[in-house]
C-alpha cells in the first residue's frame, strides 16, 4: 500500500525544458503515484525507475538531472545508502524521500549532501514539482560556485607563476637606479610576448636587454620567457655581443612553434666605468638616452635623444647567419637609458593614422624631463601621455626599462 498522500490538481502544461529524472524505489504503487503527481504538476519529465542501487548505476546517464531516492528501498541502508547514491550522482541533484517517522533522516540527508528531502505522507504534486526544480537549480548553483572557486584558485596560481617568471635585476652598484613597467596586451594576462632583463657580471659590466616576440598569445609569452632565461644564462657564462645574439637566434629557431615567428631585441652592455656602452639592435626600436649637459646654454641642463640605429641587424629568426654590428655609446657622467618595446611608440596620435614613433617619444620624454620628472614617475608619465594621445589604452604588449646613474 502506498504511503504517499495524494491531492488532485488541474493539469497545467509546464514551460520548462524536459527534465530527466531517475527514481530509486521498488514499490510499484509508490512509483505509479510519483509519476501521476509529476504529470499533474505540469513538468515535462522523463522518468527512469530503478528498484535497487545496481539498477540505478546502469540507468544513470549524463542527461540525468535529478535522482529521487526512497531511503526505505531494500538494499539502501539509510544514510550509508544515500552516500552511495551521492557518489554515483555526478552532476545530478539528489532529493530524498522519507517516512513521517523518519523526518529527522531527511535533515541528516541534506547535511550529508542531498539537495532536498520530502516526507512521503506530506507530498502533493506542486510540492514534488517544486522540490525537483529547486534541487536541480541548487545543484547547478553549487556546481557554478565550485567552478568559480576552482577558477579563482587556478587564476591565483597562474598569477604567482607569471609573476615569478618576471625577472629580478642582478645589480649591486649603488649608483644605479633600475625601474621597469610591464603590461601585456592580452586581457586578464600577466605575461605577454615582451621580455627584459638586467644583469651585472663579474668585473662590473652591466648588461641590459629588452625584446619582443611577434604575437600576443600564451605561446609567445612562453617563448619570451625562454629567450630571457637563455640570455641571462649566456651573459652569466661570459657571452656578449654578436656571438650571444647568434646563440639566441639558434634557440629561437628550435623553440618557436612555426617559422614565421621572429623576435626583435635590443641589448646594451655598460662598461665598468659607467661612462661608455656598447649596443646591439636586432630589428628593435632605438633606446632613448637622457644625458646631463652642464654649461650648454638653453639646454636646460640635459638632453634627450634616440641612440643611433644606423648600425643594426635583422630581427632574430629572419635571416640565417645574420650579423649584428656594434654601436659605441658615450654616456657621460650622469645619464639614463630608456629601453622599450614598440607597444610604446605604435599608438596613434589623434584621430588619424599617424603613429607616435621614436621622434614623438623623444618629444614627450623631453617635456617630462623639463618638468623634472625622473625614475618610475618618468615611465608613468610617458605611458600616460602615449595613451592620452592614442585616445585610450594601448592594445599591444608593453615593456619599459629605465636605468639611471647619478653622480
Amino acid at each position: 500500500m502506498s504511503t504517499f498522500s495524494h491531492q488532485t490538481h488541474p493539469f497545467t502544461p509546464g514551460a520548462e525544458d524536459r527534465i530527466e529524472l531517475l527514481l530509486i524505489d521498488d514499490d510499484p504503487s509508490d512509483v505509479l503515484l510519483v509519476e501521476k503527481m509529476l504529470a499533474e504538476s505540469g513538468l515535462d519529465v522523463g522518468i527512469e525507475v530503478a528498484g535497487d542501487l545496481a539498477t540505478a548505476r546502469r540507468a544513470l546517464t549524463r542527461r540525468t538531472q535529478c535522482i529521487l531516492v526512497d531511503l526505505s528501498t531494500p538494499g539502501i541502508d539509510r544514510l550509508e545508502g544515500l552516500r552511495q547514491v551521492l557518489a554515483l550522482s555526478g552532476a545530478a541533484a539528489v532529493v530524498v524521500l522519507t517516512g513521517l517517522d523518519d523526518a529527522h533522516l531527511g535533515v541528516q540527508a541534506v547535511a550529508a549532501g542531498a539537495e532536498d528531502y520530502l516526507v512521503k505522507q506530506e507530498v502533493d504534486a506542486p510540492l514534488l514539482a517544486r522540490a525537483v526544480r529547486y534541487a536541480i537549480e541548487r545543484k547547478r548553483s553549487e556546481e557554478t560556485e565550485r567552478r568559480l572557486v576552482e577558477a579563482r584558485i587556478l587564476g591565483r596560481e597562474n598569477a604567482r607563476l607569471e609573476r615569478g617568471l618576471l625577472p629580478v635585476p642582478l645589480i649591486d652598484d649603488p649608483s644605479l637606479r633600475h625601474h621597469t613597467r610591464y603590461r601585456p596586451g592580452r586581457r586578464r594576462a600577466l605575461l605577454g610576448g615582451d621580455f627584459y632583463d638586467t644583469v651585472q657580471t663579474e668585473g662590473g659590466a652591466v648588461h641590459l636587454m629588452i625584446g619582443d616576440v611577434a604575437g600576443h598569445g600564451p605561446d609567445e609569452a612562453a617563448l619570451g620567457v625562454q629567450l630571457r632565461m637563455a640570455w641571462r644564462t649566456l651573459v652569466l657564462a661570459g657571452h656578449t655581443g654578436e656571438q650571444l645574439l647568434g646563440t639566441l637566434d639558434t634557440v629561437l629557431g628550435h623553440e618557436r612553434r612555426n617559422e614565421e615567428i621572429f623576435t626583435t631585441l635590443c641589448m646594451i652592455t655598460i662598461a665598468p666605468s659607467r661612462r661608455t656602452a656598447r649596443m646591439h639592435l636586432a630589428g628593435h626600436p632605438a633606446p632613448l638616452l637622457f644625458r646631463e649637459t652642464p654649461g650648454i646654454p638653453g639646454a636646460g641642463g640635459f638632453e634627450v635623444s634616440a641612440l643611433p640605429e644606423y648600425a643594426h641587424g635583422p630581427a632574430l629568426g629572419l635571416v640565417p647567419g645574420a650579423e649584428w654590428p656594434t654601436t659605441e655609446i658615450d654616456l657621460g657622467e650622469s645619464w639614463s637609458l630608456l629601453l622599450y618595446t614598440d607597444g610604446l611608440i605604435e599608438g596613434r596620435v589623434g584621430e588619424g593614422s599617424e603613429r607616435l614613433g621614436t621622434d614623438g617619444l623623444v618629444e614627450l620624454a623631453h617635456a617630462a624631463r623639463g618638468k623634472d620628472i625622473a625614475g618610475r614617475s618618468l615611465i608613468d608619465e610617458l605611458v600616460g601621455e602615449v595613451e592620452r594621445l592614442n585616445g585610450g589604452a594601448l592594445t599591444d604588449d608593453l615593456a619599459v626599462l629605465l636605468l639611471s646613474r647619478q653622480v
